[in-house]
């Protein structure tokens, strides 16, 4: 008896530790700054409530361990759905309301959702990608976009 007692407090030992870790993400007021003192890119998800392709790709990418590995050590993950209302975002001490950050991150133009923003904060530039990704497809999506930052 002891030693069912003792592998099966071992398997839940196990068990815990072979859990994926969680993707950490950030609001833009807090992730953009964090992002700029460790040099990190910003990846920001552009998703709405009502939208069906930005909850499978939460539910199949960003649930993905390797995806969630690689967006916790080199970057800075930030939610951003443009249709709140009342939300307030800084750039380097020039606010925007969520539409009009919106309109800054697509440049004016629509690209549905989900759409994923990559931005370099120290050469200031953006690369946008637009869809939903499986984790396969989205893993190499990443490795150019940190090929890319070198």
């Amino acid at each position: 008896m002891k030693k069912i007692a003792f592998v099966s407090c071992l398997f839940v030992l196990i068990g815990f530790k072979l859990q994926a870790q969680d993707l950490r993400w950030y609001q833009w007021n807090e992730g953009y700054p964090l992002a700029k003192k460790e040099g990190k890119i910003i990846l920001i998800d552009a998703y709405t409530d009502w939208c069906g392709w930005c909850k499978k790709m939460d539910r199949d990418t960003y649930s993905n361990p390797g995806i969630i590995q690689t967006l916790n050590k080199d970057f800075i993950a930030i939610k951003f759905n443009p249709e709140l209302r009342d939300s307030v975002y800084w750039v380097d001490s020039t606010s925007y309301s969520a539409a009009d950050f919106f309109n800054q991150l697509t440049r004016g133009e629509r690209t549905g959702f989900p759409t994923t923003y990559f931005i370099n904060p120290t050469k200031r530039s953006l690369f946008i990608d637009p869809g939903y990704h499986d984790a396969a497809t989205f893993s190499g999506v990443l490795k150019q976009v940190l090929k890319d930052y070198k």
